[in-house]
């Protein structure tokens, strides 16, 4: 067994794991880096994501950053709990502090700390411009790395390794610290090549959530959760260990633990998040050859999430887009199929139920009940258009345009899980909550690690707040030294 000692050890090497990381040594910390990927691999799901930015420019959050975190921050909450968490934390109840929703302080930190954050990144080398999205519609803009996730993961670590912070590769943390009831004092990890390792610091965990351990995907959401897989394989590192051994000493917990951010992905593809974003085109149908949902409710960047969860819901947890050659007449409609595997194609409707697997008849009746319910309109697929069928359910809400334009397409669809909602409850300065509502002396968390979300995800706000709270750790970390 090994002894080393640091100032701060952070679990995870990621976005908030690296901020943490860089923030920290900026102020002095000597800080270790454990990664259960090998160097190479290094980033977890940071490293293959494009890694939205929900901005409006590159020093502004759009207008609904705050209110949209927190019409999503807890479901019927108390409105006494919501009243006191409006006033200083001081004041708060015990019931309050531990609350599994999400503080308005927290949010309202989140907010207030994204453009200082973005021109840290931009000084640590990192660019960013107003990228093409996959979202062909959307309600609100986008500010995107420049290399994506990757650029951030590599400018990142680099700017931790030249301040002298010490990486630990192909090592898992597999157990916290204690001195008493409510203190950390480092943790116990494990690596193949070199055994049992004693880290003796404070601790960031930033390790993700457990979107790749199905014990704990079953158990929270379900057993469905067989159905769905990581959106890319840096998720398959994220099993879970930094909450489950953060709830072992009393942490509190927050965010909605049977729920996820789900995303439509092609399962025939093994790329990182082969997306498919196209459904609102065409029609869905599940095993049955059933229409279930409506396909365009809205925007698609607003209601993808949604729309796939009832994916999630059918039979085997798979529909398929079915779509006419009129597809391609949308300007860049490629953006919106991320998969490289290529559409099923089928001279006729039969022909192509038939390669899917699917019942001919069921597929040919829900077509043509979808096209006898289309009315004439203006069709604009860049913006909604209110073109809807009529007398169908469930409806088509907008692009309600007939399929009769072979051959016809197909892609299969899936729900992924890009990260799992429920974490550990933090404050506004990243430091972990225990169940009396108290913060646990040198234990941090950030990223997935830290619960966030209920309901609908807020999207281009997930690796924000990774980095975020991460450079908001490290700087109180070194305060509390």
């Amino acid at each position: 067994m090994t002894d080393l000692n640091f100032d701060l050890i952070v679990v995870g090497c990621g976005a908030a794991g690296l901020s943490t990381a860089v923030s920290a040594a900026e102020n002095g910390l000597r800080v270790a880096v454990l990664e259960r990927a090998r160097k190479e691999e290094r980033g977890g799901q940071t490293r293959f994501t494009e890694a939205y930015f929900r901005m409006k420019s590159h020093e502004e959050v759009t207008d609904d950053f705050d209110a949209f975190l927190a019409e999503n921050s807890g479901f019927y909450q108390d409105p006494d709990f919501v009243a006191e968490s409006l006033s200083e934390r001081s004041a708060w109840s015990v019931q309050t502090r531990a609350l599994a929703a999400i503080d308005a302080n927290v949010i309202g930190t989140f907010a207030a700390e994204v453009p200082g954050t973005v021109q840290w990144l931009k000084d640590n080398g990192v660019k960013f411009d107003f990228l093409p999205t996959q979202f062909l519609t959307s309600t609100q803009p986008r500010l995107l790395p420049v290399g994506g996730g990757e650029a951030i993961v590599e400018a990142l670590a680099a700017r931790a390794e030249a301040l002298g912070a010490e990486f630990f590769y192909e090592t898992t943390a597999r157990g916290l610290l204690t001195a008493g009831c409510n203190e950390v004092v480092g943790l116990r990890a494990y690596s193949p090549a070199r055994g049992e390792i004693r880290f003796g610091g404070a601790v960031m965990l930033a390790c993700g959530g457990f979107e790749g351990n199905l014990e704990m995907l079953s158990r929270y959401v379900g057993p469905r959760a067989s159905f769905m897989r990581p959106v890319c394989k840096g998720g398959y590192y994220n099993r879970g260990e930094g909450i489950q051994m953060a709830l072992e000493i009393g942490a509190a917990a927050a965010g909605e633990y049977g729920s996820y951010h789900a995303e439509p992905v092609d399962p025939r593809s093994g790329i990182s998040e082969p997306s498919i974003f196209i459904f609102p085109y065409g029609v869905l149908l599940n095993k049955e050859g059933l229409r279930f949902t409506d396909e365009a409710p809205g925007t698609v960047d607003a209601w993808y999430e949604r729309v796939t969860r009832k994916i999630f819901a059918q039979t085997d947890g798979i529909a398929w887009v079915i779509l006419d050659q009129k597809v391609k007449d949308i300007p860049n409609y490629r953006l919106g199929i991320r998969t490289d595997q290529p559409a099923i194609e089928g001279a006729s409707l039969a022909e192509l139920a038939t390669k899917l697997g699917l019942p001919v008849a069921a597929v040919e009746r829900s077509v043509a009940e979808y096209n006898a319910a289309c009315r004439p309109g203006e069709y604009r697929p860049l913006q909604l258009d209110g073109l809807a069928t009529e007398g169908l359910h469930p409806p088509k809400s907008n692009w309600a345009l007939p399929l009769d334009k072979g051959p016809y397409l197909a892609y299969p669809i899936i729900s992924a899980n890009v990260f799992t909602f429920g974490g550990l409850k933090t404050d506004e300065q990243a430091r972990v909550i225990n169940v009396d509502g108290e913060p646990i002396r040198n234990l941090y968390a950030a990223g997935e690690t830290a619960g966030m979300y209920f309901g609908n995800y807020c999207g281009g706000t997930s690796v924000l707040r990774g980095l975020v709270f991460g450079r908001i750790a490290g700087h109180t970390a070194a305060e509390r030294r």
